[in-house]
């Protein structure tokens, strides 16, 4: 074969390109002609080389505007990523601010409970303290009604008695009871 006809890879390799990206625009190319080498791979002409190289170098000089806008969007994405974390920081404080407030008012809640809590332990001491003097004071009143007994009785009686008198009565009345049966 003459050395004006290249295959898609020497053609390819020649431009830096993959084969593939070759083969894409041989697709433009019309299918009219087509010539192929002894192994049968698609061979290229002059003509559709250089048809391929303008649509490359035209693509080349667009790519670079498109890498523009490439990097705009890129910078944009960049933009809006930055305000969407901008975002949530400011809600992780708002957050952080909020549950700061609810723990000083569980704090608040708290100390609340431990004064009732106490205030109430007060007061249970009071009324156990109340019910020890009620209970002392009915057993007073209860000592004051209980009936007299006949010593007490005889007391009532004869009241100009001497205390010593009294104490000797009870044991002159006291007989041994052993000594009856003899």
């Amino acid at each position: 074969m003459s050395e004006n006809l290249k295959t898609i890879k020497e053609l390819a390799d020649e431009l830096g390109l993959a084969k593939q990206t070759v083969q894409y625009h041989i697709k433009f190319l019309p299918t009219e002609n087509r010539q192929k080498n002894n192994s049968g791979s698609i061979v290229l002409n002059l003509e559709e080389q250089k048809f391929i190289k303008k649509r490359l170098t035209k693509i080349k000089k667009v790519q670079p505007t498109e890498n523009r806008q490439k990097t705009d969007r890129k910078s944009t994405k960049k933009n809006e990523e930055l305000s969407v974390n901008s975002l949530l920081l400011e809600q992780i404080k708002d957050l952080k601010n909020n549950r700061d407030k609810q723990l000083e008012n569980k704090d608040k809640q708290l100390l609340q409970m431990q004064n009732l809590l106490d205030q109430q332990q007060r007061l249970a001491l009071q009324d156990k303290k109340l019910l020890e003097e009620y209970k002392e004071e009915i057993k007073e009143l209860k000592s004051l009604m209980l009936p007299v007994r006949e010593d007490e009785k005889d007391l009532e009686a004869h009241p100009s008695k001497d205390i010593n008198e009294i104490k000797e009565e009870p044991q002159k009345k006291n007989k041994k009871w052993w000594k009856l049966w003899k």
